[in-house]
């Protein structure tokens, strides 16, 4: 079995074939890694990728004929697409002259409504899953309208894209006027209003209609926040692996009211991502249509998204179709830092070094 693997470059990827690699049944699986960087560290890391090339973006016009080269070449029978960009060239490509191997995609439809937040926010905000939330692009000149809606203290963001993108916690037309001017790629923005309490994850695995695994977690601090000012690298460096059914609740409820609204059957891999208030009520902020950087701690907690989605597109017979809840040990953390496997262990053991070390 050969499987393609695409944006190594990037830490989502490759913590994808670590979940393979070290926690799964598929340690000796032929892993083929793609990337449009030639710089990209994982095109070189063969622990990892058997074979790696270099392809064009997806949005060029020779992508498609050098990807269906390399999957004829090498016999590859799947694909992991990870970047947000090629899941859509890979998505709308499903919809019109079909994929050259099998891959976990939802709708085109589906993945263009998740990676624009506006538009999602849109098809949410009569639900009350949503933060209050306002659109807004650069070239408005008067953002009154923001503060009358939003008060003195909100959230903004890119409209799309992850990571963090162009985000920032803003308490004056001043400080909104600067961070745009700083952001200038970001033409399309997402004003929320701010919410103090935990930022939470929750992974829901579709396939052909029916629901079949979900966990959630915690994002508690992130990899070199000190470089961005909203302290928000989208990289987790610290964070919880939680047992809370009720937020899966609360997203699958999200995700039935966006598959109603755009009419598609529900399948893909999806990260709802919540930021609960004060009085702990959660708030869904985005959807993405992948896995994130932390997979690989989810699979060293037992919770193996990589492996299920491999198990499906091979077809296992053995796989157990009843929706699943992935359960943690109590109290488990996971730290995580560039280029490193994460680690595990339980969080009164952290504080207890942390008590030792301040004696």
């Amino acid at each position: 079995m050969k499987i393609l693997i695409t944006g190594v470059g990037g830490p989502t990827p490759r913590s994808f074939a670590i979940a393979l690699k070290k926690y799964s049944p598929y340690r000796e699986v032929e892993l083929i890694g793609t990337d449009s960087n030639v710089l990209s560290v994982g095109l070189y890391q063969k622990d990892l990728f058997d074979k790696s090339y270099v392809v064009p973006p997806a949005d060029a016009e020779e992508y498609w004929e050098v990807v269906e080269d390399i999957v004829r070449e090498n016999n590859i029978g799947m694909a992991v697409v990870l970047p947000e960009q090629e899941v859509l060239a890979w998505c709308a490509r499903d919809e019109t002259a079909g994929l050259p191997c099998k891959s976990l995609l939802p709708h085109s439809r589906l993945a263009e409504v998740l990676v624009d937040k506006g538009k999602m926010t849109d098809l949410l905000a009569a639900s009350g899953l949503v933060p209050p939330s306002m659109a807004f692009s650069r070239n408005e000149a008067d953002f009154e309208h923001l503060f009358d809606v939003l008060g003195d203290d909100f959230w903004v963001r890119s409209a799309s894209g992850t990571s963090g993108l162009g985000s920032l916690r803003v308490d004056s037309k001043a400080t909104l006027r600067n961070w745009m001017q700083i952001n200038p790629d970001v033409t399309d923005f997402l004003a929320s209003k701010y919410l103090a309490g935990r930022n939470l994850a929750c992974k829901l695995l579709y396939y052909e209609g029916a629901l079949l695994r979900a966990a959630t977690a915690e994002r508690v601090e992130y990899i070199m926040a000190k470089v961005a000012p909203s302290g928000i690298t989208g990289n987790t460096s610290f964070g919880r692996l939680l047992n809370e059914p009720e937020l899966v609740s609360v997203a699958v409820r999200a995700m039935d009211i966006i598959f109603e609204a755009v009419d598609v059957k529900k399948h893909g891999f999806f990260t709802v991502d919540f930021k609960e208030d004060l009085d702990g009520r959660p708030y869904l902020t985005e959807v993405n249509v992948r896995h994130v950087a932390f997979t690989q701690c989810f699979a060293a907690g037992g919770a193996n998204f990589a492996a299920d989605t491999i198990d499906l597109l091979r077809g296992a017979s053995d796989f157990d179709r009843n929706f699943k809840i992935y359960e943690f040990e109590k109290d488990l953390i996971f730290l995580r830092d560039v280029d490193v496997i994460p680690v595990l262990m339980k969080e009164t053991e952290l504080l207890k070094d942390y008590k030792r070390l301040m004696l």
